[in-house]
């Protein structure tokens, strides 16, 4: 199975930005639906963004606009580019992946085959 590994997350004003990344090691990384989700504490978690295998974003409605997922194959890297920041963003985020379901935060979230050990996002205001 694929392994995941965040890195990028930190402390930031409101209206900053942070720029994640996520290494993929496996030997199947095209047949993923990778993508990100969150969790603050006390709170399910929620999917942010998935891209499928021949690159399509899908977002959540809240995150469209000011989150920006990519993948770079070559690399087996996922990001997610956020800007914008606000203090309700402040949450653990996960780079994950799922090869069941369809490729959609919301679908991914509750089909994890896979995801990283997270990493914080801190937004103050």
């Amino acid at each position: 199975q694929v392994q995941l590994m965040e890195s990028g997350g930190g402390s930031v004003e409101t209206g900053g930005s942070l720029k994640l990344s996520c290494t993929v090691t496996g030997d199947k990384y095209n047949a993923y639906c990778l993508g990100w989700f969150r969790q603050a504490p006390g709170n399910e978690r929620e999917g942010v963004a998935s891209v499928d295998r021949d690159g399509t974003a899908k977002y959540a409605p809240s995150m469209e606009g000011h989150f920006a997922i990519s993948r770079d194959n070559d690399k087996n890297t996922l990001y997610l580019q956020m800007n914008d920041l606000q203090p309700e963003d402040t949450a653990m985020y996960y780079c994950a992946a799922s090869i069941r379901g369809y490729c959609y935060p919301e679908v991914l979230v509750k089909s994890l085959d896979a995801w990283g050990q997270g990493t914080q996002v801190t937004v103050s205001s």
